[in-house]
């Protein structure tokens, strides 16, 4: 008995946050007005006092480290990053060292 295995072609990767070149941009600018400094910067006496989980933080902070390392997180990876993200601070610093590092070379 033989299995033939189909062959697909590899889908490539989709931010979703990237802006689609054929959208104009919101809001628009002002005459003369730099695109690059649309908002004013916060002002700290504003900001909320809200504490984020420490697990929240490693899970958040291992997101970052992974994109700057070149390596998007897949929705697949979720699991993988929950539970990463659950370990104590320590290993979660090293963790970032060490995508870092990939990056740093």
């Amino acid at each position: 008995m033989t299995i033939a295995l189909e062959h697909h072609t590899p889908q490539a990767f989709v931010d979703p946050y990237a802006a689609d070149p054929a959208e104009p941009a919101w809001p628009p600018a002002a005459p003369g007005q730099d695109m690059d400094h649309l908002l004013p910067p916060p002002n700290p006496s504003e900001r909320l006092s809200i504490l984020i989980d420490p697990r929240d933080q490693h899970r958040l902070a291992l997101h970052a480290a992974l994109t700057a390392a070149g390596i998007p997180p897949r929705p697949e990876d979720r699991d993988a990053i929950d539970q990463l993200s659950a370990l104590p601070a320590g290993i979660n610093t090293t963790l970032q060292r060490w995508l870092h590092h990939t990056t740093s070379r």
